[in-house]
């Protein structure tokens, strides 16, 4: 069965996360990604290694179904060779500093003549300003994106989330930003420059924390646990930030991930009650209504809390789902390695490695009837040289080993 993305080559010279993220996912889709990188290799084959002489971790996951060729782009042949792929590619996506492709001779307006089908995706930091020269990276776009100063408890210091919001959070947009640009191809028959920034990115995700900075212009936010509102929005610890208030609640026997995550919906008040073993609240009008818990949330949460804590969180999860109350246990990395269903929903996969070994990654969340994903193993460095050079561009033997020799593939 074809794949939704078969037929489109995407020159991918990314590396570390947010590009690589980016060029992954449409790999998974179908296309045919060749990641070009320096003879040295992307950075993150040797970052956070767990064996020596190994490509890390790092570089597996996020790298799979690609392949890989070298090229010294700065040399004089490579220089030739690079315009010769470019006209060869429908995508050409690149995530270095500001100005690096332009230095190398190859400017928009340059690959537009080189090949005028081509889609040009940069993923940068920051947009067009003061900011655009400042070197990016995931907790700096979280910090400058609205994340971290929205993330955290009231007295403590803001804080980075766990999800790489600002790389691969990055890459998904430069994805449907690249799709688009293709679909836009087939009515126009151009390509177009596709720009995304991390920082942008992040502001994107944190959408709702600006809303709520426009409501404090009418007063405090009641569904906040907060007791005092400045100017701006505040670090609210674990509330929702929805229209229902939310929490995690402590499980037995106490370990750092024995939490579920609880939200209270104006019809789950009655059925908590009863599990808590406070029945009596669900008339008391002190309780009754969503308008009378609102001033004292952290109570009501220290309640829950009272009898989720004689509980394992999985026994918590069971009794409160029997009632459809909004709910989910804290789930440790360990945990999410091991877990069953993630494993049939094909998004905990095992990849064989010809140099590593076996190891665990994660499957695409993108689940498309008629382009199934199976997960292939990142590339060796180099690895596709000859299918590119010799097969494609059409090298012979003696160039092919004098431009290896050299350092130039």
């Amino acid at each position: 069965m074809a794949k939704a993305l078969e037929g489109v080559r995407i020159l991918d010279m990314t590396h570390v996360q947010s590009g690589p993220s980016a060029t992954q996912m449409l790999a998974w889709l179908g296309a045919d990604v060749v990641k070009l990188e320096a003879p040295t290799g992307d950075i993150t084959r040797q970052q956070l290694r767990d064996l020596p002489d190994v490509d890390s971790l790092y570089f597996t996951m996020l790298n799979c179904n690609k392949r890989s060729i070298t090229l010294n782009a700065k040399s004089p042949r490579g220089k030739e060779l690079l315009t010769e792929l470019i006209g060869r590619f429908d995508v050409l996506v690149e995530n270095f500093g500001p100005g690096t492709l332009d230095r190398l001779g190859f400017p928009w307006e340059r690959i537009q003549e080189l090949n005028p089908r081509m889609i040009y995706a940069s993923i940068k930091g920051f947009g067009d300003g003061p900011y655009t020269k400042f070197k990016a990276y995931e907790v700096v776009a979280q910090a400058m994106g609205g994340s971290m100063s929205t993330t955290g408890f009231e007295d403590g210091p803001p804080l980075a989330t766990g999800a790489q919001i600002g790389d691969s959070g990055t890459g998904i947009h430069c994805v449907a930003a690249i799709l688009a640009a293709l679909y836009q191809r087939h009515a126009t028959g151009r390509g177009q420059r596709v720009n995304v920034a991390m920082q942008h990115a992040v502001l994107n995700l944190c959408r709702v924390k600006l809303r709520d900075q426009q409501r404090l212009a009418h007063g405090p936010l009641a569904e906040y646990p907060n007791k005092t509102f400045g100017t701006e929005v505040p670090r609210s610890g674990n509330a929702s930030g929805g229209g229902q208030p939310g929490w995690a609640v402590k499980c037995a026997p106490g370990g750092p991930n024995d939490y579920v995550y609880v939200i209270v919906q104006p019809v789950g008040w009655a059925p908590i009650a009863e599990l808590i073993g406070r029945p009596e609240l669900k008339d008391d009008p002190e309780w009754a209504t969503p308008a009378a818990r609102l001033p004292k949330l952290a109570k009501m949460f220290q309640l829950i809390e009272e009898w989720s804590s004689t509980l394992p969180k999985w026994e918590v999860l069971e009794r409160l789902n029997a009632h459809n109350i909004p709910c989910g246990p804290i789930l440790s990395t360990e945990e999410i390695i091991a877990d069953r269903s993630l494993a049939d929903n094909e998004m905990i996969v095992e990849v064989e490695h010809p140099e590593r070994g076996r190891f665990t990654t994660v499957g695409s969340p993108l689940k498309l009837s008629d382009s199934p994903v199976e997960v292939e193993r990142s590339p060796l460095l180099g690895e596709h040289n000859e299918d590119i050079f010799r097969g494609e561009l059409g090298l012979d033997d003696e160039e092919f080993r004098l431009l290896a020799a050299n350092g130039v593939i």
